[in-house]
């Protein structure tokens, strides 16, 4: 006879190294796009990231760091390892956690499994874990250093330990895993919150377990004692407790008078005091759930500690100090993510609401030298109550946003939504384009990774009208539906046989899935696929995934009447499901060999003078470039400037600082002129008679706090304005010269005036200081801007600036109307061919996705811009090298060829490399009728991948024709026709 508890052990372990090798051969070898740069750069030096941290990973993270035994370049790849570590242990215990229901659904005592038993719950197990080992979202996070590994880890530990206590009959023992529950919940929090959301299907564990007879209302009842435990957690203790004794702070200095931190001193030991009291009081008088409940919020505290970290590293004034959460006012907007905004969830408005008043709210404090200060009031908009609503789902204000409803609802302009149309945006776009069709792509297929692609099923396996582009997509998986259909099985075979557990997991399900959705109440688009926020929903469906196993072995059983040959058989018949999932998943999973995210941050540090300063954009202009200096130390002359942290004292205040070999960014305002609350908007109110104003002038109106520049507005009375949308700034043309800064051959380009022209009707506080900067610098230091931060600054510089590579110079200069840009081309051209790296982009076994795609037709549209200003200056050779740089580095077998790589072939037929123009037209041009008639058979709008596939057509047909390919002109042109109808061809451009 098999000794279950032995068995359950080994092949728990077993299953756990499986997975994490797994996981091991598949971990990027550097830090990946998005947040993982930021966190990998914040762990190694235990800064502050983004709110509302998660300092708990940091410091375990940073511990995997030291596995790099001090080489920098190792650093991102031990972090990933963290990753994969904590997403094996995850896959443990969710195996244990499928054998615990196993032996539940039985209902085998301890010690009375059959060989038949064993051998089907350790399949049960076994599938139910693989599955999610192999899964399409799980896996994503499993290699690479972000927060969602660790968090899931804690979310599978929490989940086992109490299905171990519900098997538990000692109370003593039962109180010691509660406690240590208690105190992993603790732990999370300084992970990621996730892990609350199983709190009320946890109190359904303990409601069935201590309630032999339970009914409806005592179960709603558990539902909503687990609720309100997270609401306690979540709302109140931690947000609650700083945000109390940041009130006891206040009143302690600003009334009593009494130093800086004699509140927080106060309230501490008031609380700790209090909580001590209460636990004495639970032993005195032996009330055991008292004591239980107050151990439990002690551990949970203990482990919310770790965020102590945070305000000691800010204190630090470390390099990377997000918000700058120094005191305990400062970290409580720091935890409540005050900078994000908030989104309605049970009442609000409409996207079409107006706002009808605006009211003071709270006070904003800030520390100042003897006291706090308000420096501002929050704003509090009352909407037009006609258009607002219960459960507002419709309700970003954002212009885009607004467009993409009404298309959504097929609302027309100025047309107001009802509530059905709320409802139906829920149940159609939150509810199933963001959250159904990716529980779709994990158990039954995906259709590729480009933005917004559906799921597969059964059919789709079989269907032969999907274009090479889709099906040679590495994530274009099909798992025939096997998953899906295994996980109904178990389920329905729980809800059977086991109607408590069926519940429980119903609500892990449904807890971390819908629920989810409606509390995040997402906008219409995001800036990517958010898949991987839901992984706590997929995992609960994994365990109706194992547990198809048990009911397979229960019918086999059934009917062979021999229950260890129907598990053996049923676990045989359920195996290919999770082997199809490692076959089809294994290329758009497996990150090995890919380096540009960090290469792409290197070539834009690259393309920068020594002593430079850089603005940028979003999170993957930023993150890289973070972890290429504060990691590997590449290029830490340069300051990294976040262009949307601009507009925030506390990023200003850290700009004033020397940094490793960046000296401090001179200003000429004082702090008091951008502190939080002052100037944060500054509206255009142009002047009658007044056409232009000189910037350093206006400079010296806010710093002197002019009453020339104030504006009433309201309850606002102390906003300024600008005076002029046109800002000049004077250039001593003399000094720009004997500085040596201006390109040779650019000198006629000289300008000794610079009109910083304002974009919109305000200018924000970031615009203001981005003015003092530039004013200030008087081209001392190298100012560069990226192509995302060129594109949102608050002033129209375009013409101003000269590109070095991927960067784009401020220089005095003025760009001819001829030109589509200024390019230095000598210093482009050294960068380009002797600084740029691209390694593994040439692999056609590598997986590039959508980033990795953006990325790159970023890098050959700058490369395009280099040769068309090199065949400007009649330099065929090195055009010709750069051209050859481009598609050496992306070749099409590794990148297909995109936009950029279309308006290459006029600079290929120019340099005589016709039969490269000829083969990135015909590859587009395949792949534009590709796409064209799928989109046509498919009935799918077009949209904008499809519209440039169009014009990429149109565009190549004269071009043809130019060069005397009249024959595939024709036949271009007749393709268009005939899908578009008659078609006018577009002029000629090189760009």
């Amino acid at each position: 006879m098999l000794d279950y508890r032995k068995v359950n052990n080994l092949t728990g372990w077993v299953v756990f190294l499986f997975a994490t090798v797994i996981y091991i051969l598949t971990i990027e070898e550097t830090a990946s796009f998005w947040d993982p740069g930021e966190f990998i750069a914040v762990a190694y030096k235990l800064q502050v990231p983004h709110p509302p941290g998660a300092p708990f990973f940091l410091l375990i993270y940073r511990m995997f760091g030291f596995l790099a035994f001090g080489d920098v370049h190792q650093v991102a790849y031990w972090m990933n390892f963290g990753s994969a570590l904590f997403s094996g242990f995850t896959i443990l215990f969710l195996f244990w956690s499928i054998t615990l229901l196993g032996r539940k659904l039985f209902r085998l005592p301890l010690g009375g499994e059959s060989k038949g038993h064993t051998i089907a719950i350790m399949g049960a197990g076994i599938i139910g874990s693989l599955a999610y080992t192999f899964s399409d979202s799980f896996w994503f996070s499993a290699v690479e250093a972000e927060v969602y590994a660790m968090s899931s880890f804690f979310t599978a530990i929490v989940i086992w330990a109490f299905l171990k206590w519900d098997v538990i009959k000692d109370p003593r023992e039962e109180n010691r895993w509660m406690i240590f529950i208690a105190y992993l919940v603790g732990l999370s929090i300084g992970v990621h919150l996730l892990n609350l959301v199983t709190l009320p299907a946890l109190a359904l564990i303990y409601y069935f377990k201590k309630y032999e007879n339970p009914t409806l209302k005592g179960g709603v009842l558990a539902l909503v004692a687990g609720g309100i435990a997270l609401i306690i957690i979540n709302n109140i203790i931690i947000p609650g407790l700083p945000s109390l004794a940041g009130s006891v702070e206040i009143f302690f200095v600003n009334s009593i008078g009494l130093p800086f931190g004699s509140g927080i001193i106060f309230f501490s030991a008031l609380f700790i005091g209090a909580l001590v009291y209460a636990i004495l009081y639970s032993i005195k008088n032996q009330k055991i759930l008292l004591n239980t409940a107050l151990l439990s919020l002690t551990f949970i505290l203990i482990g919310y500690g770790s965020y102590a970290m945070i305000v000691i590293r800010a204190n630090a004034d470390t390099v990377i100090n997000e918000n700058n959460p120094k005191d305990v006012l400062s970290f409580v907007s720091y935890l409540k993510r005050e900078q994000y905004g908030d989104r309605p969830l049970l009442h609000g408005r409409y996207f079409t609401a107006d706002v009808i008043d605006q009211k003071e709210g709270e006070p904003v404090y800030v520390k100042g030298p003897d006291r706090y200060e308000i420096v501002d009031y929050n704003i509090v908009n009352e909407y037009d109550p006609a258009h607002t609503t219960i459960l507002p789902r419709i309700h970003s204000t954002q212009e885009r946003h607004r467009q993409i409803y009404r298309a959504k609802l097929g609302l027309r302009e100025g047309e107001k939504p009802s509530f059905s149309d709320n409802i139906y945006f829920m149940f159609s776009h939150q509810l199933g384009h963001m959250y159904w069709r990716y529980f779709m792509w994990n158990f039954s297929g995906r259709e590729s990774d480009f933005s917004d692609a559906p799921w597969l099923g059964i059919w789709d396996a079989v269907d032969n009208s999907y274009p090479d582009y889709i099906t040679d997509n590495k994530a274009h998986n099909n798992y025939l539906m096997l998953p899906l259909i295994l996980g109904i099985i178990g389920l329905i075979f729980q809800a059977k046989y086991d109607p408590k557990s069926f519940y429980i997991t119903m609500m892990l399900f449904l807890m971390m899935g819908v629920v989810l959705v409606l509390y995040l109440n997402s906008p219409p688009v995001e800036p990517r696929e958010r898949d991987y926020i839901y992984v706590g929903s997929f995992y609960a469906f994994a365990i109706w995934i194992g547990l198809s196993v048990l009911a397979l072995s229960h019918w086999i059983g059934k009917i062979n009447k021999n229950l260890a040959v129907g598990a053996v058989v049923a676990t045989l018949i359920a195996f290919p499901a999770p082997v199809i999932m490692a076959f089809q998943n294994w290329d758009d999973h497996d990150r090995s060999d890919r380096y540009f995210s960090v290469d792409s941050a290197r070539n834009f540090l690259a393309s920068c003078a020594p002593n430079a300063i850089l603005f940028t954009g979003g999170d993957n202009d930023t993150f890289p470039l973070w972890y290429v200096q504060e990691v590997e130390g590449f290029r830490t002359d340069v300051r990294v400037i976040v262009l949307s942290y601009f507009d925030t004292d506390w990023y200003i205040d850290q700009m004033q600082r020397q940094v490793y070999d960046s000296p401090p960014i001179d200003f000429t305002l004082d702090r008091r002129n951008y502190r939080k609350g002052t100037n944060d908007v500054l509206y255009v109110s142009e002047r009658q008679g007044l056409d232009a104003v000189s910037a350093r002038e206006y400079l010296k109106l806010i710093k002197n706090e002019s009453d020339l520049l104030k504006l009433s507005s309201g309850f606002r009375t102390q906003l300024n304005l600008v005076p002029s949308r046109n800002l000049i700034m004077e250039i001593d043309t003399d000094d720009v010269l004997r500085k040596g800064i201006i390109p040779e051959g650019m000198e006629d380009l000289m300008i000794d005036q610079m009109n910083l022209r304002v974009k919109g009707n305000y200018m924000t506080k970031g615009s203001m200081m981005l003015m003092d900067m530039i004013v200030t610098n008087n081209w001392e230091r190298p100012i560069y801007f990226n192509n995302t931060s060129l594109a949102t600054i608050g002033f129209d510089l375009t013409n101003h600036v000269v590109m070095e590579g991927l960067t784009y110079r401020l220089l005095p200069v003025q760009k001819p109307q001829n030109l589509e840009e200024l390019v230095d081309t000598e210093t482009s051209y050294r960068n380009a061919m002797e600084r740029f790296a691209f390694r593994g982009m040439d692999n056609p076994d590598n997986y590039f996705d959508d980033e990795f795609r953006r990325f790159t037709s970023n890098h050959r549209s700058a490369l395009n811009s280099i040769t068309i200003a090199l065949l400007d200056e009649e330099d065929i050779e090195r055009a010709r090298d750069i051209q050859m740089l481009s598609l050496e580095a992306f070749p099409h077998e590794a990148i297909p060829y995109d936009v950029a790589s279309g308006q290459s072939v006029p600079l290929l037929f120019e340099i005589g490399e016709e039969e490269h123009a000829l083969h990135i037209i015909d590859e587009i041009s395949h792949r534009a009728i590709e796409m064209l008639n799928f989109y046509s058979q498919r009935e799918r709008p077009l949209d904008r991948e499809a519209m440039i596939s169009g014009e990429m057509m149109k565009y190549f047909v004269p071009l043809l024709r130019e060069r005397g390919y009249d024959e595939r002109a024709t036949r271009l042109q007749n393709e268009l026709d005939r899908i578009f109808g008659r078609t006018e061809n577009l002029p000629l451009r090189r760009k």
